[in-house]
């Protein structure tokens, strides 16, 4: 039950001179005047009164405690918030002891001190603004408070103006929302990493589908010979490392079906097998095709475009023809290799990725070394484990399976039925050259399971073909007269269904650069 609790106001001693008992009588009665304070404080803080009475030497003074100012001051003091109460200068009158915590200071020092003490100097404006809003009628503000460690603490500030006449001040609540903003900052991160995954994706089906478009119909490596057996090993023994590989061989001998065995058998076959023809691509674009660019990085760069190493992060990534990398881009890839990172066309921000690399060849990078049109230090980092896949004309025991693996593949797609093929169709199979390999080998059965109408296959080579296989000459003219002998026999039509791309398993703009590289061009 609540009540009046009755103190009183003590005059000076008249005299400081005292004895030694009167200085104990004195002793024991600033003590009890002390506990007396004490309790007075707490009844009052713990709503136990209604009134207080106070004697003093003028007379008697009553100080009234309403019911609803007790239950307002429990109310404030069981609050998590901090709460307080500022004159017009932001000086606190009163504070619960929410606010002292979250200030980290007792609630003796923060009762009486300036609020804006603990506002940093970047804040103050902001703080100066919260409270003329506030003693307008009312205000908001998110800033920090700097706490007796000197840490920063994230609030919200809403204040009221006091609805008393004789004091102008306002009524502050104060939450900490450092949790909040360490959510949100989670929430930002975690946001930025979805549409980082979500831009992978997109890339990888992009990616995924103009792979469906190109990919080679024969997926698996044919053959029983010796020569292929041994690389088949190679392949096996490097597979489960992150090791480099550079695959040398002629043109068409598969290096890239080897490329797909690696990465099926490497830890990483559950992300992507990215591949990249240097020889396909513009100098100017290749960097951009690698690395990727930001949007105005260059003339005609309207988007953002995620680069190939990128795109195989976590996974492998095939550099056919790498000996057709410029010089310049060639100082890159080397940071790739040796650091795992690079920098968009146009962004200085570095990228990290974890990128298996294979390289292919059908060029002698020793002499490309030897004549300075490429790095001898990137050459080493690629050569780390090298594969040489040995011409068709070196393991002719491979011919027949691979011939049977083709008739099966163009059966199935032309709805025709090869039972045989006549003894002098496979002699013929056995005595040519096969400067083409692989590839030449699935043309010529293309073009026979083609004008073949019954279950026999018929096989002839082109006499063009024919006629030259016996001539002399550097792997380049070989390939340049083969090339000449497609491009005629089609018209000189590079791309489109029967152009002359197609029957020799190449991309157009890759046919178009090897013509360009190697001076082949129309007579008029």
């Amino acid at each position: 039950m609540h009540g009046t609790l009755k103190t009183k106001t003590h005059d000076e001693p008249k005299s400081r001179r005292k004895s030694s008992n009167g200085l104990r009588a004195e002793i024991v009665e600033l003590r009890a005047r002390l506990a007396e304070a004490e309790e007075t404080l707490r009844a009052i803080r713990g709503g136990e009164v209604d009134a207080l009475l106070v004697s003093q030497p003028g007379g008697d003074q009553i100080f009234t405690l309403k019911g609803v100012d007790h239950a307002y001051r429990v109310l404030v003091e069981e609050m998590n918030e901090g709460a307080a109460t500022l004159n017009a200068d932001g000086v606190i009158h009163y504070c619960n002891n929410s606010l002292a915590s979250l200030l980290g200071i007792s609630l003796e020092k923060v009762i009486g001190s300036s609020l804006q003490r603990y506002v940093p100097p970047e804040f103050l404006p902001a703080f100066d603004q919260f409270i003329q809003r506030s003693l307008r009628g009312s205000g908001k503000a998110e800033l920090s408070l700097k706490k007796e460690t000197g840490a920063l603490l994230p609030v919200l500030l809403s204040g009221r103006r006091l609805p008393l006449d004789e004091v102008r001040g306002i009524s502050v609540i104060i939450t900490d929302v450092a949790a909040q903003k360490e959510t949100e900052e989670t929430l930002r991160d975690a946001y930025v990493e979805i549409k980082k995954l979500e831009e992978q994706l997109q890339a990888e089906n992009r990616y995924l589908l103009e792979e469906v478009k190109l990919l080679h119909t024969h997926e698996n490596i044919v053959g029983n010979s010796e020569a292929i057996r041994s690389v088949l090993k190679q392949v096996e023994q490097v597979a489960g490392t992150d090791s480099t590989v550079l695959i040398q061989g002629e043109t068409g001998t598969g290096k890239e079906l080897l490329a797909n065995a690696i990465h099926t058998l490497s830890l990483r076959k559950g992300r992507l097998l990215v591949k990249v023809n240097c020889a396909a691509l513009p100098p100017t674009l290749i960097e951009s095709e690698l690395f990727g660019r930001e949007k105005g990085a260059f003339t005609g760069s309207h988007a953002r475009q995620m680069g190939r190493f990128e795109l195989a992060d976590g996974g492998t990534l095939f550099l056919d023809e790498i000996s057709e990398m410029p010089l310049e881009l060639q100082t890159k890839l080397l940071r790739v290799l040796q650091d795992g990172e690079f920098e968009r066309l146009g962004s200085p921000k570095t990228i990290k990725v974890s990128v298996r690399l294979i390289t292919a060849t059908n060029r002698d990078l020793n002499q490309y070394v030897r004549e300075g049109r490429f790095r001898e230090d990137l050459f080493y980092r690629l050569n780390i484990f090298p594969i040489f896949v040995p011409p068709l004309r070196e393991r002719k025991e491979d011919i027949l399976p691979l011939a049977w693996s083709f008739i099966q593949e163009f059966g199935t797609r032309m709805g025709k039925r090869i039972e045989s093929i006549p003894r002098k169709g496979i002699e013929t199979l056995q005595n040519y050259g096969w400067p083409g390999n692989v590839r030449e080998l699935r043309n010529v059965i293309e073009r026979a399971m083609i004008m073949t109408t019954g279950p026999v296959l018929r096989i002839e080579i082109p006499k063009s073909i024919e006629a030259k296989n016996g001539r002399p000459g550097t792997l380049e003219e070989i390939e340049s007269r083969h090339i000449i002998d497609v491009l005629n026999s089609r018209g000189w039509r590079v791309s489109g269904k029967g152009g002359a791309a197609e029957i020799l398993g190449l991309n157009p703009k890759t046919l178009e650069s090897r013509m360009k590289k190697l001076g082949i061009q129309r007579k008029k």
